[in-house]
């Protein structure tokens, strides 16, 4: 992937994960950066800002409607 834009951030790798999990499931190619060492530390996170969701910009706007949609509950 390139041109990388952040879509979402997390104060846990682990909410991180849900919602990359979410993207892929529909279609949409996403990575997690997030300076924890791999997660075997995750009170790196505190320091760093924080887990970031990343997904390519052309698929920025539709990562963020699912994304919205699914924390809205519609």
């Amino acid at each position: 992937m390139t041109g990388l834009v952040t879509v979402k951030s997390y104060l846990y790798r682990h909410e991180a994960e849900l919602d990359l999990a979410l993207l892929v499931a529909e279609g949409i190619e996403a990575m997690i950066s997030a300076d924890d060492a791999g997660g075997m530390q995750p009170s790196l996170l505190f320091g760093s800002g924080g887990a970031r969701l990343l997904v390519a910009e052309g698929d920025a706007a539709a990562a963020r409607l699912l994304l919205d949609s699914v924390a809205g509950g519609d």
